[in-house]
Order: structure tokens, then sequence, then C-alpha cells
């Protein structure tokens, strides 16, 4: 009886832990594609009073306007520093969420490397036949069995946060070398994309409800 109510926490736990990871991913990869405005709009041509080039836009009036245009080669190699891509490209307010992910998956990985460590120890020293005493708390409470799963879930978990942390780094650098190449495209009423989040209620009780993301595409 003990050993089903320990398979069952674990069960539980493991769940638990899934889901709560699933929804850090999902709300910082949120946070870090939308933007405050609407994106992915082009004109077909551009008009010969309008000149691109990097770094700056010059805008063929009674004055002359130099306007920031980010070049997306630089923002690419700045943003192998996380945030400074987000910086060059003046998206300040994307710097504090880059940071986040990855404070977010450090402090996982650590987390689960403590408790690695201390089921490790535990099952290790289970094995150990010389009359000294528990390592600590886990040896003492749990049979060896649990001591095995519950160290490799906890490996499992933070070499999986390390992964994460690897894919968030290369999320930042795509976010900024996308930021650089949109910075050049005209923004209009014509083609527009918002993306904002969105709740689903189920339908008759057959389907359950839940959120996401909406992706809205206009075309005038």
């Amino acid at each position: 009886m003990k050993e089903v109510k320990i398979e069952v926490k674990e069960k539980l736990h493991n769940a638990i832990y899934r889901k709560r990871l699933w929804n850090t991913i999902v709300v910082l990869a949120f946070l870090l594609a939308v933007t405050p405005q609407k994106i992915f709009s082009q004109n077909e041509s551009t008009p010969d009073s309008l000149k691109v080039t990097a770094d700056k836009v010059i805008v063929a009036t009674d004055t002359v306007k130099e306007e920031f245009v980010p070049s997306p080669h630089k923002a690419t190699l700045l943003a192998l520093v996380p945030g400074l891509g987000q910086i060059y490209n003046r998206k300040y307010w994307k710097v504090p969420i880059v940071y986040a992910g990855f404070g977010v998956f450090a402090y996982l990985a650590a987390f689960n490397q403590n408790y690695y460590v201390d089921y490790r120890d535990a099952y290790y020293h289970s094995f150990v036949d010389d009359g000294s005493p528990p390592v600590n708390e886990y040896e003492e409470k749990y049979p060896q069995d649990f001591l095995r799963d519950s160290k490799n879930f906890y490996r499992r978990n933070r070499d999986l946060n390390y992964i994460l942390m690897g894919l968030w780094y290369a999320l930042s650098i795509v976010d900024a070398t996308v930021d650089a190449h949109l910075a050049t495209w005209n923004v209009n009423d014509d083609l527009s994309m918002k993306i904002e989040p969105a709740v689903y209620q189920g339908i008759y009780n057959f389907t359950p409800g839940g959120g996401g993301v909406r992706l809205t595409l206009m075309i005038r």
C-alpha cells in the first residue's frame, strides 16, 4: 500500500511539473513574439521619394529627415550577447523578457539539480551495507525503486531545462534579426496581422475549454 501511494504521488508530481513548465514556455514565447504594433505589411513597390538604406532612411521632402533603420546583420551579431540585439533595434522593453527567460530556466535547472543530487546520493548509499546512517531523509523514507526513479526524473528535467535555455538563446537571436528586417516594411491598414491571447469555451461539454494564442490576418 505504501509503494502504491508513493507511485501515485510521483505521477501527480510529474504531471504538475510538466504543466507548469509548459505554461511558462508559452507565456515567455508569447511575450517575446508579440509587439505593440501591427506587423507583416509591405507595399509591392517602394515609391521613388523613399530611399531605404542600412541604419537610416532618407525621405525626399522639403527638409531632409533621417530615421533609424536597424541592419539585420548588425542585429544578429549583437544578439549573440543576450539583449544587445533588442537594444540595437530599440526594442528596450524586450530586454527584461529575454533575461527573465534565462532566469526561469536557470532556476528550474538548479532546482532539479539539487533534488537530483539528493536522490542520487540516497540511491547509491542505499546499496552500502556498512552500518553507516542514511545520507539524507530520502534514503530513510523511500525504497530503492523510488529513489532510482526520482533520481532519473530530476536528471531529465535538469537536462530539459538546459536544452530549453539553449533554444531560448536561439529564439532571442531570431527575434532580433526578424525585428531588424521588419523595420524596413511599411505598415498600413491594407495588410496586417495581429497576435493576441484567446480563451476558448467547450462545445456541449464534449470538448474542454482552454487558452491559446490567436493570429488574425486582415487583407483589404
